[in-house]
């Protein structure tokens, strides 16, 4: 489903990746770990088109990245939920309403948004805070609002950077990409890893 063929990317003089090959099938869970600055966040932004390779190949569901149009790349996200690390929460939108925007921008209708976002923010338990604004929420909430929305469109890839990093060991148990069974196709997700 991903495959990274010679894959390198750099920003102005600096390497960030350089020679990256790997390939992930589907119904793989895998995570990505490393220290800060590793290139983590790079790697899974070249797998959404959110950023380009410099050099190499790369395919997502057996399309090039390295040659799809804005467009072709907007259609393509369709199918892959992200979650950022920064949670890109709509700070003027409700917890429910961050949530079925993803939806509805998808043209999914009223009936099933509704019923959809009121159960992906079950699964977080995120549902009792769905009125809530951002700005009203911990790091943790506004990490689970950010994987509810990535759920939503039930995508066939679930990308995660850092997806517990806001999140207690007990809440990081609990949360959908953790257990496999609940998880679409793929998951992909960075980690921190600690010096050793």
């Amino acid at each position: 489903m991903i495959k990274f063929v010679k894959v390198g990317k750099t920003i102005g003089d600096n390497v960030i990746l350089d020679n990256i090959s790997l390939e992930i099938e589907g119904q793989e869970f895998v995570s990505i770990i490393g220290p800060s600055g590793a290139g983590k966040s790079t790697l899974l932004h070249l797998m959404i088109g959110a950023d380009r390779i410099s050099s190499g190949l790369l395919y997502v569901d057996n399309y090039d990245l390295s040659n799809m149009s804005e467009k072709e790349l907007a259609l393509l996200r369709r199918k892959i939920g992200m979650v950022f690390q920064d949670y890109k929460l709509l700070a003027g939108k409700t917890v429910y309403e961050n949530v079925a925007f993803a939806l509805e921008v998808c043209g999914y209708d009223e009936k099933f948004t509704q019923a959809r976002t009121n159960e992906v923010l079950k699964l977080v338990g995120m549902y009792g805070l769905r009125a809530n604004f951002p700005r009203e929420l911990s790091g943790g909430e506004k990490q689970k609002v950010a994987l509810a929305r990535a759920l939503a469109g039930n995508p066939p890839l679930l990308i995660a950077d850092e997806p517990t990093g806001n999140l207690d060991p007990a809440a990081t148990e609990e949360l959908p990409t953790t257990k496999k069974s609940s998880t679409p196709s793929n998951v992909v997700s960075s980690n921190f890893a600690p010096a050793k």
